[in-house]
């Protein structure tokens, strides 16, 4: 009976410490797991066609992690909940976006983040959220199927314009002009002797224009010089009309007036009594002591 408790308090102890090691294993293999990896949400409208659980997420075109779960949003029906498992310590912003993108036509689609600007927060979980959920924006590829129809539109009305442009009477236009051009050419081509004495002689009048210029250059010289002279002799007659010339010749004029008038007058005495004038006034006057 002692043999048998022996090996059996053996075996509890036995189970007891592996059980504990499983334990431990399993608590330093979850604590080291949740160490290694962090992770965020992310919601996509409308279909996410080439995604599935163990998708590339890519953080600015570098591989940081995959695709854990995807599960539909049961309050939004048409919405898509992704969870990604990614690096830690990548440092996602607030203002970071994710998208869905493929490489290449034919190639594997992917979840691309952007990075997001420096001066933005880091992005955390907010109140009810199990991960912090990044913001979404519609891939290059979802952008060209929207803008699809519209360019199907405008390359239906450009065809159609193009049918109209190309109807058959601006066909007959266009090889009349094209007729017309030919005709052209071919007499530009016979005219290409005259053509180019035309490029001769306005090459010789060229030179000739050339050469006048510089005969006009003395010319031009000469009538700066004249032009000079003219300021100076203006700047005198201002300097003189301003100064005391003025007042110089206005003296000098009262008194030629006085001159001639005095001449006047000598003139019409020399007419009346010449020989007063010449020899004197020899008459004698009365003198009252006479006797």
């Amino acid at each position: 009976m002692e043999t048998k408790a022996n090996y059996v308090a053996v075996g509890a102890f036995v189970l007891l410490c592996v059980i504990g090691l499983v334990v431990s294993i399993l608590w330093l293999a979850g604590v080291q797991y949740s160490q290694e990896y962090a992770y965020y949400q992310t919601f996509f409208k409308g279909p996410v066609t080439g995604l599935g659980k163990g998708t590339v997420t890519r953080y600015n075109g570098i591989e940081v992690g995959r695709i854990t779960d995807l599960a539909f949003d049961p309050n939004v029906p048409d919405r898509v909940i992704v969870t990604l498992q990614v690096q830690p310590g990548l440092n996602i912003r607030e203002d970071s976006l994710a998208s869905i993108e493929s490489q290449g036509l034919t190639g594997g689609t992917y979840v691309e983040i952007s990075g997001g600007s420096a001066k933005a927060p880091l992005l955390v979980a907010k109140p009810g959220q199990k991960y912090p959920v990044i913001a979404t924006k519609q891939s290059t590829l979802q952008q060209l199927e929207q803008s699809a129809p519209e360019l199907v539109s405008r390359l239906n009305v450009t065809a159609s314009r193009a049918n109209d442009v190309l109807n058959d009477t601006n066909r007959k236009a266009v090889a009349h002009i094209l007729a017309s051009l030919d005709e052209t050419t071919a007499t530009i081509a016979r005219r290409s002797a005259e053509m180019d004495a035309i490029i001769r002689n306005a090459n010789t009048a060229t030179a000739n224009m050339s050469e006048a210029s510089k005969n006009l250059k003395p010319v031009l010289a000469d009538a700066d010089a004249t032009m000079k002279k003219y300021g100076k002799l203006s700047d005198d007659a201002d300097a003189f009309v301003n100064g005391d010339g003025l007042a110089q010749l206005s003296d000098l004029i009262g008194d030629l007036r006085r001159l001639v008038a005095n001449l006047n007058k000598f003139s019409e005495e020399l007419n009346r009594n010449p020989t007063t004038i010449l020899f004197g006034d020899k008459r004698k006057g009365y003198d009252p002591n006479a006797k």
